[in-house]
This record gives C-alpha cells, sequence and structure tokens, in this order.
C-alpha cells in the first residue's frame, strides 16, 4: 500500500458522524465548524492537512534511519545473486532486480549551487527542472517574488565530486514571463537551444533561446533570441528531431496546435476541439502526439496539410479526464500518459488499448510530467500531494514513495530529473529533486 495515502483510520475505529471528527489518540469526537471560520483550528482541510503532515515526518524520519525496506517480499541482493547462479532468473529480470534495489537504497543528500553571481543561488522557488539528453546540464526556471519567472542552467559536472555541488549560470534579462512548458531543442548541435511557453499578460508568448545565453562566457559574445513571437494561452511544447520536419518545434495552444519552422519562418495550424496541454515529436516517423484537456490523444503527421474537418488525426486515444504528460516509449509501439484523475496509462498504439495501468498517483489540477527510464526499467512521477512515485514498468508495481523535504503545498511540488547518468556519460546515477530553494541528490547506495 502506498504509505502516502492518506485513507483515514476513523472508520475502523470509530462510525462517521455529520459534523464531528473522531481524535484517535484522545479517543474522542470533536466538532468541526465551519470551514470559513478563522479561528476555528478543526476543519476538515485543517485536519487532513495535519495528517499527511504526521505521515510526511514519519517517513522522512524512517528515510534517515534506512529504514527503507524493499516493497517485494524476499528481494534482497544475495537471494538475487543465488538465483542468478542457479539460473532461475534471466539476465533481464536480474538487472531489473538490481536496479529495483538501488532505488530502495536511494539516499536524499542537499546540493549546494554555486555561481559566479551571489545573488543567484538559492534566491528563489524552483517551479522546473529540464535535463538535456546527456543529462549534462539542467535547465531552471525559478518563480521570482515581484512575478515572473528568472531561467537558468545547472552544469551537473560536479556531481561526481565528493563535495556534492554544482554550477549554476543564469541571465537575468528575461526575468518578466511565467512559463507553462520547457523544452530542450537541437538547432545547430545536440541541445543547443531551449523552447519555452508562457503568458507574459495576454496574448502569450513563444521563445527560442540558444542555450549559450546562460553560459560562464563573455557575455559580450552571447547571441541573442533566435525567434520570438506572441500567440494564444500556450500549454505546451515540443521539439521534432525528424529530418523529415528539420528544425520545426509545435506548440499546444487554445484550441489548435502550431507547427513553426525556425529557419523558413513557415507556420501550420491545426484546429482542435481543445485545449493542447501535452505533446511530443515521434523520432522514427514526423508525427505529433497530442494530449487534451478534454482527454483526447491523438496524432498529427505534420508533412500533410492540414484540411478542414477531423480527418488529419490519425491515432485517437482517449481518457477520462485532462491528458497532463504524455511520453513515447522508445520502440514508439507504446505511448505513456497521465491525466488528472492521478491515472497513468501505457497504451499500445498499434492496437489503441490500455495494456498497463500505473496506481497510486495523485493528481487533480496540475500540469505534472512523467519520466521514463527504459534502461532500467523505471517510471517516475511527482503527484500534487508533492510525493514522489517510483514503479517498475514491467509490472507496475509501485516500487517506492519518496516524501518531500519541505512541508505539501501548491507552490512546494517538487520538479525531478531521473538518469543513471547524471552528469554526462561518466556521471552518477540517482535521482534530482528540485523544490522550493534546494535541490537534492538521490544517489545510489
Amino acid at each position: 500500500e502506498d504509505p502516502s495515502s492518506c485513507s483515514s483510520t476513523q472508520s475502523s475505529v470509530a462510525p462517521e458522524l455529520p459534523g464531528f471528527y473522531y481524535d484517535t489518540e484522545k479517543n474522542r469526537y470533536f466538532r468541526l465548524l465551519p470551514g470559513h471560520n478563522n479561528h476555528n483550528p478543526l476543519t476538515k482541510d485543517s485536519i487532513q492537512h495535519k495528517a499527511m503532515e504526521c505521515k510526511r515526518l514519519r517517513l522522512l524520519e524512517e528515510e534517515e534511519k534506512q529504514h527503507q525496506k524493499t516493497t517485494r517480499a524476499g528481494l534482497n541482493s544475495s537471494v538475487l545473486l543465488q538465483k542468478r547462479q542457479l539460473g532461475s532468473l534471466t539476465p533481464t529480470s536480474y538487472c531489473r532486480y538490481i536496479h529495483e534495489l538501488k532505488v530502495n537504497c536511494m539516499q536524499r543528500r542537499k546540493i549546494e549551487i554555486h555561481s559566479p553571481d551571489s545573488s543567484v543561488a538559492g534566491t528563489n522557488n524552483f517551479k522546473i527542472i529540464v535535463a538535456d539528453v546527456a543529462c549534462e546540464r539542467i535547465f531552471t526556471v525559478n518563480d521570482v517574488e515581484h512575478g515572473g519567472c528568472k531561467y537558468g542552467i545547472i552544469n551537473l559536472s560536479g556531481l561526481g565530486k565528493e563535495s556534492l555541488t554544482v554550477e549554476m549560470y543564469d541571465n537575468l534579462y528575461f526575468t518578466n514571463r511565467k512559463v507553462n512548458s520547457v523544452c530542450w531543442a537541437s538547432l545547430t548541435h545536440p541541445d543547443s537551444h531551449l523552447c519555452l511557453m508562457g503568458i507574459a499578460e495576454t496574448p502569450g508568448c513563444a521563445s527560442l533561446l540558444p542555450a549559450s545565453l546562460f553560459s560562464s562566457t563573455n557575455p559580450g559574445d552571447r547571441p541573442g533570441m533566435l525567434c520570438s513571437f506572441k500567440i494564444s494561452t500556450a500549454w505546451s511544447c515540443a521539439w521534432c528531431l525528424n529530418p523529415q520536419a528539420d528544425n520545426c518545434f509545435s506548440t499546444g495552444l487554445t484550441r489548435r496546435v502550431l507547427v513553426t519552422n525556425v529557419v523558413t519562418g513557415h507556420r501550420q495550424t491545426f484546429g482542435t476541439s481543445s485545449d493542447v496541454l501535452a505533446q511530443q515529436f515521434a523520432t522514427q516517423t514526423p508525427v505529433l502526439y497530442n494530449g487534451c484537456r478534454s482527454g483526447e490523444i491523438f496524432s498529427i503527421d505534420v508533412r500533410q496539410r492540414n484540411r478542414k474537418g477531423q480527418s488529419w488525426k490519425a491515432i485517437r486515444l482517449f481518457h477520462g479526464s485532462a491528458v497532463t504528460s504524455i511520453h513515447l516509449m522508445e520502440a514508439e509501439h507504446y505511448l505513456m500518459a497521465a491525466d488528472m484523475a492521478g491515472k497513468i496509462k501505457l497504451w499500445d498504439l498499434r492496437t489503441a488499448k490500455c495494456v498497463k495501468q500505473y496506481k497510486g498517483h495523485h493528481n487533480e489540477y496540475a500540469l505534472l510530467p512523467l519520466h521514463v527510464n527504459e534502461e532500467e526499467g523505471l517510471l517516475i512521477a511527482v503527484g500534487q500531494d508533492c510525493y514522489t512515485r517510483i514503479w517498475s514498468l514491467q509490472d507496475t508495481h509501485l516500487l517506492r514513495t519518496i516524501p518531500s523535504p519541505h512541508p505539501s503545498s501548491k507552490d512546494a511540488i517538487p520538479s525531478v530529473v531521473f538518469s543513471s547518468r547524471l552528469g554526462g556519460s561518466r556521471g552518477v546515477p540517482g535521482l534530482l529533486m528540485a523544490v522550493k530553494q534546494d535541490l537534492y541528490h538521490f544517489s545510489y547506495n
């Protein structure tokens, strides 16, 4: 059972009475007053928040004491080694179980962030962190106190050192926009630029920035913004790596999809019946997958001309709630999707059917991403309850639930990156978590 679930024990101790709540410690009922009474500490929200905070602190204490246990009965390194020697485990299964053991042994360590500008590090709350393909750099979006966002890049090469420090560089010029979505773009070389979608006021704004803006080189040598244009509210973005749609990125807008070639300036618009909250391009074909607020997931072949009606939609899948994140698996036969009902489903694109469902995720309103590591067979997602959960891709088993180091709140939902090579090819494995003003590394034991 997910240890962070807030199932009340009241029903097993005492019957529920309308207008009252039962305190298990004091073994008595207390009256609940209306929630608008500011002087009344006993409201359903305050009681639930107190219970969640107690569980969070208890889980943190267990993790600090290294009481984290494996979620599979009888699974430990000696048993796995013995089964492997006896030939009862295939090499693939052995590797998968070893990765599960590593995940359960991850321990949290706080990272010290160094910056050439002493005013940069640790001054604003992290909102989004996104790693490049090689996991050498992390692009960060930080909320600023006076409004807007501050962007920066963290170099992860320092993670392999004993001091566990990283270098952060940012450019204070771009500070006036709220960012909804970010993706790395490969224009001149792999991960050379960044696509940012956000809202300045109304309308919104889409920008393509060179990553060198955030380097530590001479500021006079930095290139300017490659492109920026005003659009309606932008929810999502994706960059295409297929050569048949070279130099193109997509923007998910209110009731439409906009595909832009940044070199020629050519644009294609595809009308939709709902807001497009999540996007990803396939790499083997120039096909764009879109997840909508209506719960629909559909694909677009960007080589064809847009036509009126819905005939340009190829694959169509349906969730019962707004789709907040999609991830196309490596072979591109399967698609992972999460929605605002807290459901995570694995779809077979060839049959348009759901083949697996991962339970335990919590979401009701937030645009929360999915993180899939097929190499190690893991699925990672952060819920709006601020717990980070890790599942086995193979059998949907919930392997670990990691509490946030900070109390749960809407503005303190962690943003994470998971990789077996944080910091590049010679990097260190583990989970990187950004929450509030802090950065944490959960390393393998």
